[in-house]
């Protein structure tokens, strides 16, 4: 592995670039869905060892794909083999594998949120760059279709008013997880933090004030659903609507313009514009994984040596987004964000 200033590419001998050596931390519920996108020909990368803290279940996995196991994470970064690192564990679990993989300069992506508070979100980002190692946030929905389509049209309903993101996903008891695993956060830090991450995505601004409501959140009992009115700094209000409280899912983006209406539904992979005289404009979009485009972006980045296309100092923007969300819930009052 070369670096070259703050970037690291890998090359071969000849003119082509050598696929990167790609080591896995985590083989849960989102790591088993890394690993099986790893496992597929992807030109630039290849896995070749994985971490579970499980060693029954991680070293069969890994007999079963003749990749390397380990147990313990500071041995994976140590092996020589692997020259970057993909974490998919519980937040709570991901400052001290950035730490280690910052120190040993091998560059790293990691599944959001980026850390479960933003005060150790800031550690990983400013260990980051005084190590000139590249880290990455797996914020994957920015790579959805829909989401993407969206972006894409947002002059076409003229000046912007105001923006809606809402998630809403069933409960489901067969999922149970720690509370510690999400510092005893909830469904905002799970899985808003996609919607608040977009805020940022979609507007191109800074997020200056939340509102948060949000059911009883405490270490037994996590939030279930919270509901934010954010402003940014260019005065754009926008509310996110977050819940596992329902049967069914709906999750989509809503764009309001002063000429028009623009919705992305990533579950049904559409995006609607609703204009002058309610005329309606539907296009079905292709189901693009989006784990696979993430991870494509990461190495691409690697092997030109370019910056990383979702910096870590984004993943930390969304998590202190959620700092002041539930500082903002649990005081009645709005939060501003420095």
């Amino acid at each position: 592995m070369e670096r070259t200033g703050t970037s690291y590419v890998v090359r071969s001998e000849g003119a082509a670039l050598a696929p990167i050596g790609i080591g896995l931390i985590g083989l849960g519920r989102h790591g088993m869905r890394y690993a099986r996108h790893l496992l597929e020909p992807l030109p630039n990368a290849r896995l070749v060892a994985v971490c579970r803290r499980t060693a029954a279940q991680g070293s069969a996995f890994a007999a079963d794909h003749s990749v390397k196991f380990y147990q313990d994470y500071h041995d994976l970064i140590a092996d020589s083999n692997v020259e970057a690192v993909v974490v998919a564990t519980p937040p709570s679990a991901t400052l001290p594998i950035c730490l280690d993989a910052v120190h040993a300069r091998k560059p790293v992506l990691i599944e959001k949120p980026l850390a479960p508070s933003g005060a150790e979100a800031r550690e990983m980002v400013r260990a980051a760059e005084s190590y000139g190692t590249p880290l990455m946030t797996a914020q994957t929905l920015r790579f959805d279709s829909a989401v993407s389509a969206l972006k894409a049209e947002l002059a076409s309903v003229g000046p912007r008013q105001y923006l809606v993101l809402t998630n809403r996903i069933e409960p489901r008891r067969e999922l149970t997880r720690t509370p510690a695993d999400y510092a005893g956060r909830g469904v905002l830090l799970e899985i808003g933090i996609h919607l608040l991450d977009l805020v940022r995505f979609l507007t191109g601004e800074e997020v200056v004030e939340v509102r948060c409501d949000m059911d009883g959140s405490t270490p037994k009992q996590p939030e279930s659903r919270a509901l934010v009115s954010l402003w940014t700094a260019g005065g754009l209000p926008c509310i996110v609507d977050v819940s596992r409280v329902s049967a069914g899912r709906v999750s989509r983006a809503e764009w309001v313009g002063v000429d028009g209406q623009l919705i992305a539904d990533w579950v049904r992979h559409r995006l609607s514009k609703i204009s002058s005289g309610n005329a309606l404009d539907e296009k079905t979009l292709e189901d693009r994984p989006t784990i696979v485009a993430t991870l494509q972006a990461f190495l691409d980045a690697l092997g030109r040596g370019a910056p990383m296309p979702i910096t870590g100092l984004d993943g930390q923007r969304a998590v202190e987004i959620a700092d002041a969300c539930y500082q903002s819930a649990a005081t009645g009052k709005a939060v501003r964000l420095g």
